[in-house]
């Protein structure tokens, strides 16, 4: 790590307190003009740093940029080692895109690409996933073997069990799940996750997964195309939440990759005590056939919606199958 993400790092263990050059210098075992060097480089950054005579220098507590500086004081001891492994960068495509090449290079299980933005973020059946400024978007890279699911298909289950711990760890707010793959706060999406694999060639299976997560953190209503603006919303639109969005990444990679992976059970019991729409009248909509209304029933093992249609009849919808509007 070179100088200046050094000296962010200790600016972020102080966030809103300040640190001397002096001290800095001796920390880090440089002169007191490298410190000065690396404070006007991440100035030049974008990073709010104050600087005060006698005092020294302070990361303003409301600076809310993604860096792997920022995330890694929030990681567990389990995950911290980890952070190598964290790449964040100001805009791409698409976060799972890039997730994909690297898994094809060689990159490692728990390898995290984020981004400040996307251009062209995707959705279940590639739909658009509209990616402005102020969201968290990241993907994980996860080998099959690493985890202990029978079925891969509990790796959707899972991250959205995880994302709304996530939340609720770090605004105290408690967010919904919509079936399967979308999490709702105050009935507006703020979440939607894509996992998709990644297949060896050489002996037909998958060999990685990737797990994509986009999180609308401090995005506005005027953010987001006119369509979209009734029906998202963002977990700390004002700003409140000093490093809101380096702390709900580490609180996701804390949970993904940490050594502790709960049960299949577990999961989904989890998931089923957040499920928002238990007994409430549902739109079914899938490709080719007719949309039907019917009554949400319960999840079964596999994690697949059962529902009870206008005829009295019990249907289970698997996630490959359909779309569901609340």
């Amino acid at each position: 790590m070179d100088t200046k993400n050094r000296v962010l790092e200790l600016l972020e263990e102080g966030r809103g307190d300040y640190v001397s050059g002096q001290e800095l210098a001796r920390r880090l075992k440089v002169s007191r003009n490298a410190v000065w060097k690396a404070i006007d480089e991440l100035r030049g950054d974008g990073f709010e740093i104050s600087a005060v005579t006698r005092r020294g220098y302070c990361l303003s507590a409301e600076s809310d940029r993604l860096t792997v500086p920022g995330i890694r004081p929030w990681l567990t001891p389990e995950t911290r080692p980890g952070a190598d492994l964290i790449r964040v960068y100001d805009c791409l495509e698409s976060t799972n895109r890039t997730a994909k090449e690297l898994a094809v290079a060689g990159a490692g299980h728990g390898t995290v690409v984020i981004a400040e933005k996307q251009t062209g973020g995707r959705g279940r059946y590639d739909h658009s996933f509209s990616s402005p400024a102020g969201g968290l978007y990241m993907s994980l890279i996860l080998r099959p073997e690493k985890l202990p699911f029978e079925n891969l298909a509990f790796v959707t289950t899972w991250a959205a069990v995880a994302v709304c711990e996530a939340v609720e760890e770090v605004t105290g707010k408690k967010p919904s799940v919509k079936w399967i793959n979308d999490l709702l706060l105050d009935g507006k999406k703020i979440c939607g996750i894509l996992t998709e694999g990644v297949m060896d060639f050489e002996s037909g299976a998958i060999g990685w997964i990737v797990l994509g997560i986009g999180v609308n953190v401090r995005s506005k209503p005027e953010d987001f195309a006119g369509e979209l603006r009734p029906i998202v919303g963002s977990i700390d639109s004002e700003g409140k939440i000093p490093a809101a969005r380096c702390r709900l990444a580490a609180g996701i990679i804390n949970r993904i990759l940490g050594e502790h992976i709960p049960t299949q059970k577990e999961i989904l019991a989890a998931y089923r005590q957040r499920l928002g729409m238990l007994g409430k009248t549902v739109t079914v909509v899938r490709p080719g056939e007719e949309d039907f209304r019917a009554t949400a029933r319960d999840l079964n093992e596999s994690g697949h919606l059962i529902v009870k249609k206008e005829d009295g009849s019990l249907m289970t919808l698997s996630s490959g199958e359909i779309h569901i509007q609340l």
